[in-house]
């Protein structure tokens, strides 16, 4: 198991050198740069401005650039912010907190009520409850989040009765700790409803399709000839089967942790990561960019890592196969 997972994280290592990489000089053919606008202000001199791009390291050629932002990033140095004045570690330390706390929160809701919701529609197949289930999954496909999120900015806005923007309130300091969290939470109504509505609605119907295709296998009329419990039958033999596909999607989900909020961040106004990286490429803060593209290539090399050990740890079958490959 641990030569499996060590080959696992090798694997990974050139994937997020390469997407950094390629960021890095995608980023670097755009026209421009923070310090090119600084030329407009005539309180800047030129001088000024080619001291402060030597210091960077940004008069260099291309891939020396790329190569030593690298090594500062494997050190976790991840430059300065131009257009926030702040070291950019710290930058997205301060934002990847809110960020986190929004998509950890809508990753369980959307775990704990799709599951169950799926196996039951599965296990009703056709019948009232199945429809029911359906029926509002394909609702909430059919809604974009954005959209969900315009509707409920709308809705808090002519209404008062949910605040529209920020994590907290002007006035949370002088709250009592309960007060905090209700505060908290009310906060994070809208965006979580608009991130949470559509991830229910397409993970039910997965779970829906999977555990149907599971229930029409012979292991299954081998269980049921058997006499075994429906219960025993459903959870303790079709559930492990499958899981294969949704411990693949529990590490994309995680992968996305950081990057799966961008567009609702950026409309209600939540003060995340995605709100941060937006504003940085407007702004063509180049040190936010890549530091939050870094942070965001490390947290899919952690899900795709966890995937494959879950999946490993499910089904003894993977272990077999890497273990046959290496003979």
């Amino acid at each position: 198991m641990v030569k499996y997972v060590l080959k696992r994280f090798l694997h990974l290592i050139p994937l997020i050198i390469g997407m950094t990489f390629i960021s890095f000089l995608i980023i670097k053919l755009a026209p421009g740069d923070f310090l090119t606008s600084l030329k407009m202000n005539p309180s800047i001199s030129k001088e000024t401005i080619e001291a402060l791009r030597k210091s960077y390291g940004l008069d260099q050629p291309v891939i020396k650039q790329y190569f030593l932002w690298l090594w500062n990033a494997l050190h976790f140095n991840l430059g300065y912010s131009f257009a926030y004045h702040r070291p950019v570690t710290s930058l997205i330390a301060d934002r990847i907190a809110n960020t986190l706390s929004l998509t950890v929160t809508a990753f369980f809701i959307t775990w704990i009520f799709a599951v169950p919701l799926g196996i039951i529609a599965a296990f009703y197949r056709n019948k009232f409850v199945d429809r029911i289930i359906t029926s509002v999954s394909l609702v909430g496909l059919s809604i974009p989040g954005f959209f969900v999120a315009f509707l409920l900015m709308f809705f808090a806005a002519k209404t008062g009765l949910l605040p529209i923007g920020g994590v907290v309130s002007q006035n949370y300091e002088k709250l009592s700790l309960t007060g905090k969290i209700i505060d908290r939470l009310k906060h994070m109504v809208v965006p979580l409803t608009a991130m949470v509505v559509g991830s229910i609605s397409g993970l039910v119907r997965l779970v829906r399709g999977t555990v149907i295709d599971e229930l029409h296998k012979d292991y299954v009329k081998l269980a049921v000839a058997k006499g075994l419990p429906k219960r025993v039958i459903l959870f303790k033999h079709v559930l492990r089967n499958a899981m294969n596909p949704f411990i693949t999607l529990i590490g994309f989900d995680i992968a996305g942790l950081l990057s799966g909020a961008a567009l609702i961040e950026i409309i209600t106004a939540w003060p995340g990561m995605g709100r941060l990286m937006f504003e940085a490429v407007m702004l063509q803060d180049f040190f936010v960019v890549m530091g939050a593209l870094y942070i965001g290539g490390i947290m899919l090399v952690i899900g795709n890592l966890i995937a494959d050990i879950l999946l490993a740890l499910n089904d003894p079958r993977i272990r077999e196969r890497e273990i046959e490959g290496r003979r």
